[in-house]
């Protein structure tokens, strides 16, 4: 079958949960005997489109400027550069499906332009963004959980303190029918999708909740890709110190200061944490500032270094603040056998639960993540009882399975 994944961002320049999925899933589907082309966008100056391969892949980054917060909202609305370039990669690929991955940065010109080919496409519903521009359900201008559109103000106020115009209310209005617009346009493109993706039982439902139908979305997990000698190293475990991994986005929503907060001083704890501190330096800085000695910085590891990582702790945290849709990092664990401590939001609470290994904490509350992790820490006893329960997640080759008789029924 001839492939198309399209996302927003890709590696190596943009490292994140579904960039890494796109790149598992084409990798993989590769190795079946699919032809596979993957477009996306780049940040630089300029415009521009290159080609080249790489593992059997055709690769196509597109660009049209630097990526910046307001350039990725306005892309989404009008990029004639950006949908010139996904013309020329379907003329030269004529593929048979297309899967979008993500469309954010690039312009809903994309669907209506499958859709006058007529060609069938499939859209992963990785976060929130086809309903919430900010993608994260989070308010830009009080960083408060979102329950998502209210007559687009909230939606219009989160526009502008996202672009620093918190105060320049007279906009308000035409940002609020400018969204309602964007909306109706999104809807209409998952409307018009064979088939919708959601990660996780509760992506799934959220949807349902904002009009989708329920019949059009199925959920199937990301599967993890396991390299040879990935486990748990079981004799590194025998120290005086519980040791803590995060490992993930540094940002103020992924909750890392959290767990700073909460660990540094602890008694007979580590704390590692690991991830790219130049997306937001400012906050990488307050950490560096707010953390004790047990707190250690490992900055932004490469995939062979992960799986050492995890190797090498005794619990990984995940102290979100926003409604995480599906992580992949919780499923490396749980494939080593490593036990996680997760925030009670959206499917993390999910995941928890599923796999039996991991236990859920109040989202932001530092003084229950602190007398969770001094538990284990105190009661050995009781973090081995956590490990017993961890089932293995889903395999990269079961969920090439079940996505590949997707594709088939699709174009079938």
């Amino acid at each position: 079958m001839r492939l198309l994944q399209v996302v927003h961002q890709y590696p190596p320049s943009f490292v994140g949960g579904t960039e890494l999925y796109t790149q598992f899933l084409a990798h993989g589907l590769v190795t079946r005997g699919n032809e596979v082309a993957v477009f996306h966008r780049e940040s630089a100056v300029g415009t521009g489109l290159h080609q080249h391969r790489s593992d059997g892949l055709s690769l196509w980054a597109a660009w049209d400027g630097e990526l910046r917060a307001a350039r990725r909202f306005t892309a989404s609305l009008y990029a004639p550069a950006l949908l010139d370039s996904f013309r020329r990669a379907l003329d030269a690929n004529h593929p048979t499906l297309v899967h979008i991955q993500h469309l954010m940065g690039l312009p809903l010109a994309v669907v209506d332009e499958l859709q006058a080919r007529g060609i069938p496409y499939i859209v992963s519903l990785h976060d929130f963004w086809w309903v919430c521009a900010n993608a994260q359900l989070i308010t830009n201008y009080s960083q408060e959980l979102c329950g998502g559109p209210r007559a687009y103000l909230n939606c219009a106020r989160c526009a502008l303190a996202r672009i620093g115009c918190s105060y320049a209310w007279p906009l308000l209005p035409g940002l609020m029918a400018l969204l309602a617009w964007r909306a109706a346009r999104l809807r209409a493109g998952l409307r018009q999708a064979v088939r919708l993706i959601a990660p996780s039982e509760f992506v799934r439902q959220w949807y349902i909740a904002h009009g989708a139908e329920s019949e059009h979305i199925v959920v199937i997990p990301h599967g993890i890709h396991l390299p040879a000698g990935a486990a748990a190293e079981e004799q590194q475990r025998e120290r005086d110190a519980l040791r803590c991994l995060y490992l993930g986005g540094i940002s103020w929503q992924k909750g890392v200061h959290v767990v700073v907060e909460a660990l540094r001083g602890a008694r007979d704890v580590e704390l590692w944490i690991a991830g790219n501190e130049r997306s937001d330096p400012a906050y990488a800085a307050h950490l560096h500032a707010i953390a004790g000695d047990n707190i250690r910085f490992l900055g932004q590891l490469s995939r062979a270094e992960v799986w050492r990582t995890l190797s090498q702790v005794d619990v990984l945290l995940v102290p979100s603040l926003w409604y995480e849709t599906f992580s992949l990092v919780v499923r490396e664990a749980f494939a080593v056998g490593l036990s996680v401590l997760v925030s009670d939001l959206g499917a993390l609470a999910e995941v928890a639960g599923n796999h039996g290994g991991g236990l859920c904490v109040p989202a932001g509350d530092v003084v229950a993540w602190r007398k969770a992790v001094q538990r284990l820490a105190d009661e050995p006893a009781r973090l081995m009882a956590l490990r017993t329960r961890v089932s293995p997640p889903l395999t990269l080759e079961a969920h090439l399975d079940t996505v590949e008789t997707l594709y088939d029924v699709s174009v079938g």
